[in-house]
């Protein structure tokens, strides 16, 4: 869908910090300032949403995972809906240390999650005494609040999107250390030369992060349902190959019969 800059104006896209508070590095995306804060050029905005879909978009249709990170609380909420929706991976709770740069020490605790899982439905886990089985309870909760949503993630993500890159800059840099993409929601009091790609906006209201957010995983649902198009295409080309094949050889089979 077109970004239309009437709809980030009303969603209060273009508000940005205290003038004091500024980072210099966002001025090319700095339109005025207005009772000592800074506005946003909402058209800079709007453009930068477009390029970021395209490649997203692009990232989803080759099949890879992007991973959303926003602990923030105005944020939490959010990202796990419309991630959740798009079945992609998020972290809204504290960012695990190591989760992109130790990343097999993480798959080894989500799968113990699934381990866990597996004692309850084969009844191991009925054979344990009391105590046990509270800890394990516990272990498996603690696991599933900061790991569940990744839980599908085997491999590392083809891009990471974040929504405040202050608080997010541990993820920032084990992203910049593998050199995967970084998509990000910048506001006036961050450096946007941390990001690949940088949609200025208003990364402390949740009416702006809702407003990016939805045009960020449409575009995403675009490149997924373009990839499951091309896969049903190469399905149902299989499927005939086979189905010409015979047909041709009983052509020629009945051409025979003729001779």
């Amino acid at each position: 869908m077109a970004v239309e800059v009437k709809e980030l104006l009303e969603a209060g896209v273009h508000f940005g910090h205290l003038t004091r508070k500024w980072d210099p590095n966002m001025a090319p995306y700095v339109y005025m300032e207005r009772n000592g804060i800074h506005i946003i050029n909402l058209y800079k905005t709007a453009a930068k949403i477009e390029e970021a879909n395209a490649a997203l978009s692009k990232i989803a249709s080759s099949g890879r995972k992007i991973l959303f990170v926003a602990t923030k609380k105005q944020a939490k909420d959010i990202v796990a809906e419309k991630a959740g929706a798009i079945n992609m991976p998020y972290i809204t709770e504290r960012w695990p240390g190591g989760m992109l740069t130790n990343f097999v020490t993480i798959r080894k605790a989500v799968k113990k999650m699934a381990s866990i899982d597996r004692m309850k439905k084969d009844g191991t886990f009925n054979t344990l005494s009391k105590k046990e089985r509270l800890q394990v309870d516990r272990l498996r909760a603690k696991l599933e609040k900061n790991l569940g949503s990744i839980a599908d993630m085997t491999r590392l993500p083809g891009a990471l999107f974040v929504v405040d890159i202050k608080r997010e800059h541990i993820a920032i840099k084990e992203a910049q250390k593998l050199n995967i993409p970084i998509f990000a929601m910048v506001d006036t009091n961050s450096d946007p030369r941390q990001v690949d790609y940088v949609i200025p906006a208003n990364d402390d209201a949740s009416k702006s992060i809702d407003k990016i957010l939805s045009h960020v995983t449409s575009a995403i649902a675009n490149g997924l349902a373009e990839r499951k198009a091309e896969k049903d295409n190469d399905d149902n080309a299989e499927e005939a190959a086979p189905k010409a094949k015979s047909k041709a050889k009983s052509k020629v089979v009945a051409g025979d019969e003729e001779e």
